[in-house]
């Protein structure tokens, strides 16, 4: 199959490539392909001609979505609207990466993939906007909704709880936010299972099980070997910042399992992470 893969600088299509060697890959950085420009996007579909399109490109600043929403939705919105017409132009199928934040996050049993869209952050506004227009423009879509990513590439929550901890030996936490910490190689791996199996629709992919930030943090904290830091839970409104996160973001993976495609549990994948990027 010839894959083109949108946003090529990123910690999924990182991840993508080294799940996807069996297949033709063409892989655009933000460098090489602006999403918001039209033009460009069918020139890049037309020259590589590929049967698929997976489209990682986004703005992930969530808390820069909150200060700029216009912005967020002309890259979020827009710009995944121009890769769907370039795959409606093309015939080319396309897998979307989305996220849990189209979600509210009132619900404190957590989002099925058939639950309304109620994103109450620009992010997730402009990402929930970015799911219509794949569905309103195509019939050959997977949309995959992930959460809470870490990778090797780039900085992620881990580093940044490791890097507090050794500098200060003190954290403050919420643990009123409640997500699916999720190894980014897992989500590849299940869509390199998915793209074989046809069966578009709209896939919630995360580690199994659910968690808040601070016992994420905890969990971090004990593979590393650093027990003795103090980790002091907090509310959400206690840390202030121009982005509101959904309280219970959690997803579960109802599609996938019914099609034989099931992510490890996040404190297995968590481990195996830390053991091979973090402790030495």
């Amino acid at each position: 199959m010839r894959i083109l893969i949108t946003g090529g600088g990123g910690q999924l299509a990182a991840a993508l490539q080294t799940e996807l060697t069996q297949h033709e890959l063409f892989t655009f950085p933000r460098t090489e392909l602006d999403i918001t420009d039209r033009e460009a996007v069918f020139t890049a579909v037309s020259t590589t001609t590929p049967n698929l399109i997976i489209h990682c490109a986004a703005y992930t600043n969530v808390d820069g979505c909150a200060k700029d929403p216009e912005y967020a939705y002309k890259v979020n919105g827009l710009g995944t609207q121009n890769v769907a017409l370039a795959c409606q132009q093309s015939g080319a199928a396309m897998v979307h990466i989305s996220t849990n934040e189209v979600f509210a996050g009132d619900n404190p049993a957590g989002y099925e993939e058939w639950m309304p869209l109620s994103a109450v952050n620009p992010y997730g506004r402009s990402k929930a906007a970015a799911e219509v227009h794949v569905q309103n423009l195509l019939l050959r879509y997977y949309i995959v909704r992930p959460a809470w990513l870490y990778a090797p590439q780039g900085r992620n929550f881990i580093h940044a709880i490791l890097d507090r901890a050794r500098s200060t030996s003190q954290l403050r936490v919420v643990t009123d936010e409640i997500g699916n910490p999720t190894y980014s190689q897992d989500v590849a791996k299940a869509i390199s299972q998915l793209i074989e199996t046809e069966q578009y629709g709209i896939y919630h992919f995360v580690n199994a099980g659910s968690c808040s930030r601070w016992a994420f943090a905890n969990e971090i904290l004990r593979l590393a070997g650093l027990t003795e830091v103090v980790n002091t839970p907090i509310l959400g409104k206690e840390f202030i910042r121009p982005s509101t996160p959904p309280p219970f973001g959690a997803l579960h993976n109802i599609a996938g399992k019914a099609i034989g495609i099931e992510l490890r549990p996040w404190q297995d994948a968590l481990a195996e992470y830390m053991q091979e990027f973090v402790i030495k």
